[in-house]
């Protein structure tokens, strides 16, 4: 009877409780491969970042990192109430990253940083973050707004982290060796996005609705920045924040 009861329980643990935690492990692994030799490996503090809005800028993004971990460990575990009140947190640090994220953006536009071989101006280059940092507000504040819908919710959170993402892939090149083209930098950061369509597909057997959105959203974003940043009003616009 015990065994038969116990088989029960186990039938009936949502397959979320595994995928959300693996895909958390998953960023975590990508996030370190990307950072690890110029930040978490190089002592983070002591790291030779080249302007303090830099730290400030790595501090925030991996307190976000630890608290998407916190608060799906804790869904998993099922301590609901803990997971709303740690959210007021995390959803404080969602508000300060963008301004954060900006004032990184113009710093590294103003050191005219551009990624070697991208051939990509520091001019043009400056619409990567921007768009970033526009993607993670819209997604983010449908979270908090969808908060009290947690199928949205969760799907929501998963793909503001992964439009931050770019930024780690972003020094594949570098740290890993692989990933040097444009079309491999846009395979990278869809992977995913695709990653959680496929999930749906198995588990639901059907695009969720945040999902699909998301996506959709984030592609959009990724075809559209570097067409856009070439323009001559994005050029005079980056000029004119460049000084």
């Amino acid at each position: 009877m015990a065994t038969t009861v116990a088989a029960t329980r186990r039938a009936r643990v949502h397959p979320d409780r595994y995928f959300f935690p693996a895909v958390c492990l998953l960023i975590l692994v990508i996030v370190w491969l990307g950072f690890s030799k110029t930040y978490y490996a190089a002592g983070l503090i002591r790291a030779p970042l080249p302007a303090p809005i830099i730290h400030v800028h790595a501090v925030v993004f991996t307190l976000w990192l630890l608290t998407l971990v916190t608060q799906t460990a804790l869904v998993s575990a099922r301590r609901v109430k803990l997971h709303m009140a740690v959210g007021l947190w995390g959803f404080g640090i969602a508000v300060i990253m963008p301004i954060v994220g900006v004032f990184a953006a113009i710093n590294a536009l103003r050191r005219d940083m551009s990624p070697p071989g991208s051939g990509l101006s520091a001019l043009t280059f400056f619409v990567v973050p921007l768009s970033a940092i526009l993607v993670f507000c819209i997604l983010a504040g449908l979270a908090y707004k969808l908060r009290r819908r947690p199928d949205f919710h969760k799907r929501l959170i998963m793909f503001a982290t992964f439009v931050l993402l770019d930024a780690a892939f972003g020094r594949f090149p570098y740290t890993i060796g692989i990933g040097a083209s444009p079309l491999a930098q846009t395979l990278f950061v869809m992977a995913l996005p695709v990653l959680m369509v496929v999930y749906d597909l198995v588990s639901l057997h059907r695009i969720h609705r945040a999902t699909w959105m998301a996506f959709l959203l984030i592609l959009v974003e990724q075809l559209v920045r570097i067409p856009l940043a070439q323009t001559a009003p994005w050029q005079a616009f980056a000029k004119m924040v460049h000084g």
